[in-house]
């Protein structure tokens, strides 16, 4: 049945997503990433330029989803072991460099001629850096494996956790503030609330998480499913307590946090995630009063200047202070000189409630599209910048032994495996244990539980995801290995019946990965194919076997 009232939206929507994907184009030319673009595009299509968006109500609807899913799979990297793993210069760092951004933030705006309550806002912003343009550019330069790129990526996952622990005072301010007045949930049904969803949790996670996780995934398309249903859901009963959204969504991420199924899950949804946020962007250039904006030039500019200066300053004392070189201290402050999406999302929480201005969270966006825009370059550019400071920097530096010279050095390699194998069916696992037979250290990785736990009964390490995703291989351990096997099925292609190895040879290159990749055919016609993709090696399993039983013929006959 056709509904006429949807065609004005949908043709908007769809006029949106093309002008943010024509934008984009422009952007990868000029070496930026697609927030900016999308920001820019929400600017170009609002209400004071061309007055494309109209439905707006949609548009917030998606922009909230879209914060709800961000934060479930924030919410699955929250578990015991990730605080562990961090190490002390990522806590360290993290947590001073949070400190100190916000604390010099808030003074400098204050002097600025701002209340003390948008100044702390704003400041807290401006301390939290974007994982997902720092990943992305440490990927594309081949070093997030680097020492500098590792503590970069530790205090990034600090400031995770601390953006997180500030939207929930947040959430909880602004739903004790709704009640008082009696505008929204009252405290007690709210605190009650609360109690309810960590009791949820606490049983899901104790008992129902990993039998029924096992269960879904024997389909992978089931697996995203239910994972956005969860957050989803969560989300929904947590906005009607007066939690909201927010907290809902990460609540769901941190009930399969422990799970071992977090990492595919996250992959999965990863696609759906950018692209709901991209509303959440455009929501936001539309919202923008460019009347009003010309007034915050100045400012902006200041904070701007101390984001691209002050916080990579910051992180070079911190780190040096611990016994690093100057040098890793640098690179690792300059990859953090940008606001972070989650900074935005933060102010944007804060408006929404009344805490903060609108003109507050216009500001912060301003100072966004400047840092970031200018930080992709530092990124870039980032051993040329040192080599210009080096003279500046080099009497600050240790005549004696530093952390990377030292033997508990971060950036000593460990113990890693030399194969990977992709695909735990009988083929990959019989590769497995010829491999193990000879000495190699193998992790093998596969979708099915089934087929993990047959290779794990063998002796092997075992890590549920699937090889045919992309951005689930881009995450798996690549550091030292010397061959990526993929025994994935020929013809098994995620959601559709296309080969994998055309995405799975893209993704270990675009992960910085030089070494030996063998892939699996049907037939050895399709060899010339993937070897020009960047395959070294490729597996015919029926043509190879019967050359195989073609030989123990022969010889038996002789």
């Amino acid at each position: 049945m056709h509904d006429a009232s949807l065609a004005p939206v949908f043709l908007e929507i769809a006029l949106l997503v093309l002008m943010a994907a024509g934008l984009g184009l422009v952007g990868l030319a000029l070496r930026q990433p697609l927030v900016v673009a999308f920001i820019a595009a929400g600017i170009l299509a609002g209400p004071e330029a061309l007055g494309l968006v109209q439905s707006e109500d949609f548009i917030a609807l998606l922009s909230q989803i879209s914060i709800a899913v961000l934060l479930f799979l924030v919410g699955l990297k929250l578990d015991v072991g990730l605080i562990r793993s961090l190490g002390a210069v990522a806590i360290v760092a993290g947590l001073g460099q949070v400190a100190l951004s916000t604390g010099l933030g808030a003074v400098l705006a204050r002097l600025m001629g701002f209340d003390w309550t948008t100044a702390i806002y704003v400041a807290l912003a401006l301390a939290f850096s974007s994982t997902i343009i720092v990943v992305k550019l440490l990927s594309d330069k081949r070093e997030i494996d680097a020492l500098h790129g590792r503590i970069a990526l530790g205090i990034l996952i600090v400031q995770d956790i601390v953006v997180v622990a500030a939207m929930v005072v947040v959430a909880a301010s602004g739903a004790s503030g709704a009640g008082a007045d009696g505008h929204g949930v009252s405290p007690l049904a709210m605190a009650a609330g609360a109690l309810a969803m960590i009791g949820v949790v606490w049983v899901f996670v104790r008992w129902l998480a990993a039998p029924l996780l096992a269960r879904i995934a024997k389909a992978p398309e089931l697996v995203v499913i239910f994972a956005v249903g969860w957050a989803a859901g969560f989300a929904a009963a947590a906005d009607m307590v007066g939690l909201g959204k927010e907290l809902g969504g990460l609540a769901a991420g941190v009930s399969l946090a422990s799970t071992p199924f977090r990492d595919a899950i996250g992959a999965r949804l990863a696609p759906l995630r950018d692209f709901l946020l991209l509303f959440f962007f455009l929501s936001l250039g539309a919202g923008l009063d460019l009347d009003g904006l010309a007034a915050q030039v100045a400012p902006a500019l200041v904070l701007s200047v101390f984001v691209l200066l002050g916080k990579p300053v910051i992180v070079l004392g911190l780190t040096h202070a611990m016994g690093y070189r100057t040098r890793t201290g640098f690179l690792a402050g300059v990859t953090l000189g940008q606001i972070s999406e989650f900074g935005l999302i933060f102010v944007a929480m804060g408006a929404g409630l009344g805490l903060v201005s609108d003109e507050a969270a216009s500001l912060v966006t301003l100072i966004a599209l400047i840092t970031i825009a200018v930080s992709v370059y530092g990124i870039a550019y980032a051993h040329r910048l040192h080599r210009l400071v080096e003279p500046l920097l080099r009497p600050l530096e240790r005549r004696h032994e530093t952390r990377e010279e030292a033997e508990d050095s971060p950036d000593r390699p460990g113990a890693g495996y030399d194969i990977l194998v992709l695909g735990l069916g009988r083929y990959g696992c019989r590769i497995g244990e010829g491999l193990k037979a000879r000495g190699y250290r193998l992790l093998g990785v596969d979708f099915d539980p089934e087929a993990l736990r047959n290779w794990q009964s063998k002796g092997l390490d075992a890590h549920f995801g699937d090889a045919t995703d992309p951005e689930f291989v881009a995450h798996l351990p690549l550091r030292g290995v010397r061959a990526v096997i993929s025994a994935v099925p020929p013809g098994r292609g995620g959601l559709s019946e296309a080969s994998a190895h055309p995405a799975l040879l893209h993704a270990l290159r675009e992960a910085g990965y030089d070494g030996e990749i063998a892939v699996t055919v049907n037939h050895r016609g399709e060899a010339d194919t993937f070897r020009v993709l960047g395959a070294t090696l490729v597996l015919s399993p029926f043509e190879d076997a019967a050359e195989r039983a073609a030989e123990k013929i022969a010889e038996s006959c002789r």
